[in-house]
């Protein structure tokens, strides 16, 4: 009978119903209830391998499992207080068809502990492993992207002041790096999820012989954690993923913050395209590359759910405690809604925007950024020390500034002057070889040293960051196929236990 919500004289009180076991209910049913119904078979199919339980017993508990869960629709269930849970819910159930004898020996040798941790981890290694295939795929894009634009030139900025030539697909070649590493973190953490609790029951193993390995196999997990202390009480399962997605929002959010400085009106180094821009509902004249802000936004808001998981963690006991499981939990899965979103706008954003390559030039010219290869020229053609050669430049790029002009068309008269004046002779640089050491294009042709922008440096990265983006996907596939594996082994597993009870003509 459900519990008369006015009766405060026996538990649960009303007011705790309400506003704590209802709405774990309600997180559970949502969240859980399928990995819940497969810890349960992958259990009882141990306790039958290992001699725990009878063969025809646990088969008629893994056929009356099949039968709730065949007859389960979450979304039509309410929390009425007649049990503390869900996982009560489906001992109840058990009960209702195989009587209190037979259902509660499924939970032989376990104990709620160990199988929420579980559940935890089994929902977090889905997300981790969906946002990983939504990273991996911006990467994609990036290398696609930098390998198309490697030689679209673009002005880098220092301090948020104009500073070198480079080209588009330098710029996005710091992206990707920082990227590959976040997978590497995102990578390091999962396997740190990737341990499984079963086994563990309330925090010292059990007196029974459980197989933990098999039912960690049976799961899909790729180990077990080993101290059963450590599977209840131990946390970084849940901190090292969450501390690995802030640090990708965060570096995410950054360079989202970049694109919408350059596609500032002053700017307009980046060009939006009218799919993502949009219109002032008073000011006619104006785009406004809005996704770009809450492609920012959506970096901050998953960072802040990451800090907000992590911060429930500090100070807590080193024991089993409710503020590790599944209200934190779901808080958590927040991060991932907002993430998921925030790497599939950069993703559609990174492959639509464009280098605006004349107001480019326009800048690079304006800024006199080419100025520091004039000095990188003298010091190797005319033997300067770079002190003299920075002088020198410094003089020019002053010269050219104060008349409006550039260093191109407007440069070579200050150079000279300014040479003479510090060397005491005639440069060696006619004005053809001055033109060419101050272009933005020879800028970025000597810079071929590994980790630079000339073409054949960048190609070389691009490559290496290929194969580290197929290594990523590879590892991937591979946790996807050991999770449909184990599937199917449970699956034969629970069959194999149901011929056994044919075979041995019922119970």
């Amino acid at each position: 009978m459900p519990q008369d919500p006015t009766d405060d004289s026996v538990f649960p009180a009303p007011v705790y119903n309400r506003t704590v076991l209802a709405p774990l209910f309600e997180h559970s049913k949502r969240h859980y209830a399928s990995d819940l119904m497969a810890i349960n078979r992958a259990h009882a199919v141990m306790l039958a391998e290992t001699g725990v339980l009878a063969k025809p017993q646990a088969a008629t508990i893994v056929e009356a499992l099949r039968d709730v869960e065949e007859g389960l629709d979450p979304n039509d269930l309410s929390y009425t207080g007649e049990v503390e849970d869900f996982f009560f819910f489906v001992e109840e159930e058990l009960k209702g068809r195989l009587g209190p004898d037979l259902a509660g020996r499924l939970h032989t040798g376990r104990s709620r502990n160990d199988i929420d941790h579980t559940v935890f981890k089994l929902a977090l290694m889905r997300r981790l492993d969906d946002l990983t295939g939504r990273v991996c795929a911006l990467v994609d894009t990036a290398i696609d992207v930098a390998d198309r634009e490697s030689g679209t030139l673009i002005v880098a900025y220092t301090h948020g002041q104009p500073a070198q030539p480079s080209t588009f697909g330098h710029y996005l070649g710091a992206l990707i790096e920082v990227l590959l590493r976040d997978l590497d973190r995102l990578a390091q953490a999962r396997d740190t999820v990737d341990r499984c609790s079963m086994g563990a029951a309330a925090i010292t193993t059990t007196g029974f012989p459980i197989d933990r390995h098999r039912v960690a196999d049976l799961l899909g997990f790729k180990q077990v954690q080993e101290n059963a202390y450590g599977c209840i009480a131990a946390c970084d399962y849940i901190t090292a993923p969450y501390s690995a997605m802030k640090l990708l929002f965060v570096n995410l959010g950054r360079f989202a913050q970049d694109m919408a400085q350059w596609a500032a009106f002053e700017v307009r180094q980046l060009h939006v395209p009218d799919a993502y821009v949009q219109i002032s509902s008073i000011m006619p004249q104006k785009r406004n590359p809005v996704p770009l802000e809450h492609l920012r936004l959506l970096c901050s808001l998953a960072a802040g759910h990451c800090d907000g998981v992590i911060d429930v963690m500090r100070n807590t006991p080193f024991t089993d405690m409710n503020d590790s499981e599944a209200e934190v939990q779901t808080a958590g899965y927040e991060a991932f809604e907002k993430g998921g979103r925030a790497l599939d706008l950069f993703d559609g954003l990174l492959g639509a925007v464009s280098i605006d390559e004349g107001r480019v030039r326009r800048n690079i010219q304006a800024g006199c950024i080419t100025i520091t290869e004039l000095a990188d020229t003298l010091v190797r053609r005319e033997g300067l020390s770079f002190r003299q050669a920075h002088e020198i430049a410094a003089a020019v790029a002053r010269a050219v500034v104060g008349a409006a002009g550039t260093l191109e068309e407007s440069g070579f008269a200050p150079f000279r002057q300014a040479f003479e004046a510090t060397v005491g002779r005639t440069p060696g640089l006619d004005e053809n070889a001055y033109r060419q050491a101050v272009s933005a294009e020879h800028f970025v042709a000597v810079r071929d040293r590994f980790g630079g922008p000339a073409p054949a440096a960048l190609q070389a990265a691009l490559k290496r960051y290929r194969a580290a983006l197929n290594g990523h996907n590879g590892a991937l596939k591979d946790r996807e196929a050991r999770r449909a594996a184990a599937s199917q082994s449970l699956e034969a597993a629970s069959r194999a236990l149901a011929e056994s009870r044919m075979n041995d003509g019922g119970d």
